[in-house]
């Protein structure tokens, strides 16, 4: 709660205009820190999801392709 009481005092001091420019760089702060979040969920599944696959052969090859890309 400390933490709040710091920053709501810093902001209260702003004029109006800085008091906005916070309020974006917050939600920047926050969308990156969600966008983190959701690769860092996305590597754990990822790996959850091909734990022990390492040493199974392949079932398909790439003669099994219906469309290639150079």
């Amino acid at each position: 709660m400390v933490m709040n009481q710091t920053i709501q005092k810093y902001i209260e001091k702003l004029p109006a205009s800085y008091q906005e420019t916070v309020v974006d760089f917050l939600a920047f702060l926050l969308d990156k820190a969600e966008r983190e979040q959701d690769v860092e969920w996305s590597n754990i599944s990822l790996t959850y999801a091909m734990r022990d696959m390492e040493d199974d052969p392949s079932e398909y090859s790439v003669s099994d392709l219906k469309v290639t890309y150079r």
